[in-house]
């Protein structure tokens, strides 16, 4: 096995001011969830998929495990590349099955470079199997694969992770996957279905004696903060999160937050302006959309992508949902 995670320039996507600009200037500030995801960010998100309240993780591990061998043959790609990648401590269940059927080559696409170095590693004794990392967003590795004329190629958008935008941005977003894949190519989606708000509410703020979520939704702003060269009281924000079932349109949304204890102005001379908080107001720091079946599967099929079968933990209304250009 190799692994030679490709280094884009920094710029690329930590740095990416004019889409930052934009988001911090929105009437409830955003910062975009790349942030959290530096090498702290990275290890905290690891904390979080381990909490006894987060179910993600844990329905997703049981369905790869339960339906692997499925999965990868319906897959039936010799190419299987991963949106956000992380530990890819799920995806080696996958690729165990995948590599077992045909040798194949996994191409992790995620911003952080430690992850992307240790997922490499993590599947070392896999016989035939291939990895190259792509260090960056989401949209540079498509365009790579887009671009690169190979071997058909399977799409993996695990995690839940296709809730992590706002309405346009996730049609941006699947305009692009289409765009991407040839026919034949696959997709792979993993999302979670529209559960009461207090299931929501348990599963994405921190149980008594554990604070992975508050330090990680902090990551976000610190990061931010230190990237630019300014500086933020940490100890004047308080991270919660709250559901909104939205309008009757099939779609909510787990809303992240920091809110200020007390005023306070976080300086980010990088991007020749300041972030001021008076106390009570917020900042937004990941989306989390909760959707309906029959919504999600339309959304994703009218941008060219044929739904093609699902595996769904009926307990936690959790599920994969494969597609096909």
């Amino acid at each position: 096995m190799t692994a030679a995670p490709v280094e884009l320039e920094q710029g690329s996507f930590w740095d990416d001011t004019d889409e930052l600009r934009a988001r911090l200037a929105e009437p409830l500030p955003r910062i975009p969830p790349w942030f959290g995801y530096d090498a702290l960010g990275s290890e905290l998100f690891e904390q979080i998929t381990e909490l006894p309240s987060y179910y993600l993780t844990r329905c997703e591990r049981a369905l790869l495990e339960r339906y692997g061998t499925d999965i990868a043959a319906r897959l039936g790609c010799p190419r299987v590349a991963e949106l956000g990648s992380g530990s890819a401590k799920k995806t080696r269940l996958l690729l165990e099955h995948c590599s077992a059927a045909r040798p194949t080559t996994y191409l992790p696409i995620d911003v952080s470079r430690e992850m992307l170095v240790l997922s490499a590693e993590r599947m070392a004794d896999l016989p035939g199997l291939t990895v190259t990392g792509l260090w960056g967003r989401y949209e540079a590795g498509l365009d790579r694969l887009r671009d690169d004329g190979g071997a058909p190629v399977a799409v993996l958008f695990l995690g839940a992770n296709i809730g992590n935008t706002t309405t346009g941005e996730r049609a941006a977003l699947l305009a692009r996957i289409g765009a991407t894949l040839r026919p034949g190519d696959a997709l792979l989606l993993s999302a979670d279905l529209v559960k009461p708000a207090a299931v929501f509410e348990s599963c994405y703020n921190d149980p008594p004696g554990y604070d992975a979520f508050a330090r990680f939704r902090l990551n976000h702003l610190d990061h931010l903060a230190r990237r630019f060269g300014g500086g933020v009281d940490l100890d004047g924000l308080h991270a919660v999160a709250h559901y909104d079932p939205g309008p009757d349109d099939g779609v909510g949304v787990v809303d992240g937050r920091l809110w200020a204890r007390r005023d306070q102005v976080v300086p980010l001379p990088g991007l020749d302006r300041v972030l001021e908080l008076r106390r009570g107001d917020s900042v937004n720091v990941g989306f989390s959309a909760k959707f309906d079946r029959d919504r999600l599967v339309a959304d994703v099929a009218g941008h060219g992508l044929r739904h093609e079968t699902e595996w769904v933990d009926e307990e936690h209304r959790y599920g994969l949902f494969l597609f096909r250009r």
